[in-house]
């Protein structure tokens, strides 16, 4: 009699870098691949929904009340406060498509990618960090959004210069000089990844 072949438990890829440097944009564009059998992780926040934006697509928008319930339930993979928001990734959800054989994508900053470091095991995750092609390249994307003021492009600025150095916890580090490299080469580190399982 057959064994039942039992599934392949997906990888958990942790996409982190610098606010501004495209990591919603490359994202996007490497879940084009459906071979790679990507489900992204959407992150809780208690941040204003932005123009364009919907809810349960970029982020779940919910009050502080109902995350910090959900933080003191343990219903957080990781979580984090951020120019005075919160944002966090629901644990059993990326349990559970990991489970149906899913690779789940987090994208997450320096201090949340830490956090499921620690918890999960550096060698259990596939951790990618994005690097700008340089500050000044940086500062242009974040100032070209337009939706922010001078004292939270600062904060961000003043936070990217932070989070630079924790790309050495990072197993790839890869340089978003254009959209299109950028995301095959992360398509490339996941098929590598994949084959190693």
């Amino acid at each position: 009699m057959l064994k039942s072949m039992q599934m392949k438990k997906g990888l958990l890829i942790i996409m982190s870098g610098p606010s501004g440097v495209g990591k919603g944009a490359i994202r996007k564009k490497v879940m084009e691949d459906e071979s790679l059998k990507l489900w992204f992780s959407v992150s809780m926040t208690t941040r204003s929904i932005r123009p364009g934006e919907e809810n349960g697509r970029e982020y779940f928008f919910v009050s502080k009340e109902e995350f910090k319930k959900t933080l003191h339930e343990g219903g957080l993979l990781e979580s984090n406060q951020y120019v005075n928001n919160y944002y966090g990734t629901p644990k059993a959800k990326v349990e559970e498509m990991r489970e149906k054989g899913y690779n789940v994508m987090l994208e997450i900053d320096v201090n949340g990618a830490e956090q499921v470091m620690k918890t999960i095991g550096k060698e259990n995750v596939v951790s990618i960090f994005i690097l700008p092609p340089s500050m000044e390249e940086l500062e242009t994307r974040i100032r070209g959004r337009s939706t922010e003021s001078e004292e939270i492009i600062q904060k961000r600025l003043a936070k990217a210069r932070k989070e630079l150095p924790f790309k050495k916890d990072y197993r790839y580090h890869v340089i978003n000089d254009s959209l299109e490299r950028c995301a095959e080469e992360i398509k490339s580190i996941i098929k590598k990844e994949s084959q190693n399982l």
